[in-house]
């Protein structure tokens, strides 16, 4: 059989095996297919591209489906937008036919987003109500072989979200490779927008937190801290969910009512499930629209709290820290956050201790 003809067969054996969702993964239907239709080995050659195989699937759309496509194109595409609307604070991009803005069938949605740990966007999913898979798959990126984590997500529509292990690996392109086609939320929303004008996409949940909602927002982003697990020669404590829990009760012991001092204490550290390599900075971006300047002033300068604490900080960097109104509660957030790292300490669960910021809210207006 000839290199075009294999990869035809393999390519249409491929999309027949997603069409019919018995496979959701391009990688994975490529080489049940290959198997198929051939017990040899193949070159990787001969093998068909992911868009080949999406020529394929939307042959077979336009084939079986006819004009339903169309409508269904749009309600994938607001499923794509509440979905990554929810994984926000893991800066999600919509990638694959959905993002061209044509009437092509797809039969699977595709998210790329930073995290380096797949139970972070699984727990943050499941609480959700979403069911969630995850596969262990290699992918060919900046000239090598790469291994990601994909969250397979059955719902009206599956997904398929790959995770990246930081923002450099999510968006570098390697020398001699294409950049491909992705779209944030806001691009996504223009996209909606221009296609489909009048549609109203201020109801979609996940969107913007009014200020009812603010403690649900940060649970989404508290809740995965749990499987981040953290270096045990400065963490013996554990997750980082569990020793935020620690910074908060000690923080609570000494000011009770300082809503925001508390509320820094509980998310000093939420960063860490989103890029752990600069966790204050891409904690601020995700929480800085939902907390006030004073809030996320304690965030932001916890860490030069804790090098005061050890001696490390520099002299002009401690005046300035010393010249700020809340010095002093400054230094009891970087001695909360050292002391909160006892292994087996009594806490309040997540819940627990966001009802009691929700009450001081309501207190204290």
């Amino acid at each position: 059989m000839s290199g075009d003809k294999l990869r035809r067969e393999i390519a249409h054996a491929a999309a027949r095996l997603m069409y019919t969702r018995r496979e959701t993964d391009f990688s994975r239907a490529r080489i049940r297919a290959a198997r198929q239709i051939s017990r040899t080995w193949i070159r990787n050659a001969d093998l068909p591209s992911d868009a080949e195989i999406r020529d394929e699937l939307q042959r077979l759309a336009g084939i079986y489906e006819g004009d339903r496509r169309f409508e269904s194109l749009r309600e994938m595409r607001l499923d794509a937008l509440r979905v990554m609307r929810l994984l926000h604070h893991f800066q999600p991009l919509l990638t694959g036919p959905l993002i061209e803005g044509g009437d092509d069938p797809c039969e699977l949605i595709e998210i790329h987003l930073v995290s380096p740990r797949a139970e972070a966007v699984t727990s943050t999913l499941e609480h959700a109500g979403f069911v969630c898979n995850v596969r262990d798959l290699r992918v060919w990126g900046h000239g090598d072989e790469e291994r990601h984590a994909h969250v397979i997500v059955q719902d009206r529509f599956d997904f398929a979200i790959t995770c990246f292990p930081d923002r450099h690996s999510l968006h570098g392109v390697a020398p001699g490779e294409v950049a491909i086609d992705r779209a944030g939320v806001v691009e996504l929303e223009a996209l909606i927008e221009m296609i489909y004008p009048g549609l109203d996409l201020s109801e979609e949940p996940g969107g913007d937190f009014r200020d009812d909602d603010r403690f649900r927002f940060y649970r989404t982003l508290l809740a995965p801290l749990e499987h981040v697990d953290q270096n045990r020669q400065r963490h013996p404590e554990g997750d980082a969910l569990y020793h935020s829990l620690q910074v908060f009760e000690l923080v609570r012991e000494e000011e009770p009512y300082d809503e925001e001092l508390l509320l820094a204490a509980l998310l000093h550290d939420v960063g860490k499930a989103i890029d752990p390599y600069d966790h204050v900075t891409a904690g601020l971006a995700v929480l800085q629209p939902h907390i006030t300047d004073r809030a996320a002033w304690f965030i932001a300068n916890h860490m030069d709290g804790m090098k005061l604490l050890e001696g490390t900080l520099g002299a002009r960097a401690r005046r300035r820290l010393q010249e700020h109104a809340d010095y002093e509660r400054l230094v009891l957030l970087a001695k909360s956050d050292r002391g909160g790292r006892v292994p087996g300490a009594q806490v309040s669960d997540l819940d627990e201790a966001l009802e009691y910021l929700r009450e001081i809210d309501r207190l204290c207006g």
